[in-house]
């Protein structure tokens, strides 16, 4: 579920909050989250395409569950076949548009499974829904108009000031009118490390199986940097290169979050 949404930008938004999980002054905290984002690729035509994503999270942070949030604000200029979450997707068209709106609502729930412990190793079990909210007229548009259901596990080896983690999970598509998605397997590997005590960076490679029939697999690189500004800001930025049809080709963005 994680592929292409926001160009993955809640990948590397996200890729140290289990850590968190460990820091007893988070526990039983409410944050808000807002940034944006913004890509552009051609997705195996000859047009290009600019997306906006600009997001709004709600996160509440439990001993053992995080729970998430988010209504965005979309926006996506190009040929009516690209689909946000998707790419390139029915019968190819050069016919362009700019349509924008609410986007799909994403909420999560996560559970850290395992923490810690000698090995410094971190288990957390995550149930994601997309739900159908974005506008979309016969399969087009904003989105799919239909829900996705997807589940992960996210992996997290923690050595001193160096993180290793990686995600395995499974997208359930929903069936919108005019084309098939098929249910796909998706992952992740990155490392993240600690420069100083309020600032840490990273990479991470993000994988996924096609969604269509005569799509392409997912594959992008997404580099990404934090920082803790106060006790209760904290900022975050990334860059992205993709390297298949079905994600974009570069895209970056910012995103600033408030604990309460």
């Amino acid at each position: 579920m994680k592929i292409a949404i926001l160009a993955a930008s809640l990948i590397a938004l996200s890729a140290t909050d289990p850590i968190k999980a460990a820091h007893a002054e988070e526990i039983g905290k409410f944050s808000l989250e807002t940034g944006m984002d913004v890509n552009t690729g051609k997705y195996g035509g000859t047009q290009s395409t600019e997306i906006l994503y600009v997001p709004f999270t709600g996160k509440y942070q439990g001993k053992s569950w995080t729970l998430k949030l988010t209504i965005p604000y979309l926006q996506i200029t190009g040929p009516n076949n690209i689909i946000n979450g998707v790419g390139a997707a029915g019968t190819a068209t050069t016919t362009r548009s700019s349509r924008s709106g609410m986007g799909d609502v994403l909420a999560a729930a996560t559970h850290n499974a395992y923490n810690g412990g000698p090995a410094g190793l971190i288990v957390n079990l995550t149930g994601k829904v997309k739900l159908g909210t974005a506008k979309s007229t016969n399969g087009f548009g904003l989105g799919t108009g239909k829900n996705d259901y997807a589940f992960q596990s996210d992996l997290f080896q923690v050595a001193g000031d160096l993180t290793t983690f990686g995600s395995v999970g499974y997208k359930l598509h929903g069936s919108p009118a005019g084309y098939k998605l098929n249910d796909v397997f998706y992952g992740s590997l990155g490392v993240s490390y600690k420069f100083r005590q309020e600032t840490n960076g990273g990479m991470m490679l993000d994988l996924g199986q096609k969604s269509t029939a005569t799509g392409s697999s997912h594959i992008q690189a997404i580099f990404f940097l934090s920082q803790k500004l106060s006790k209760n800001w904290k900022a975050q930025g990334y860059v992205l290169k993709g390297f298949t049809n079905a994600v974009p080709d570069v895209g970056a963005g910012a995103a600033f979050a408030y604990l309460f």
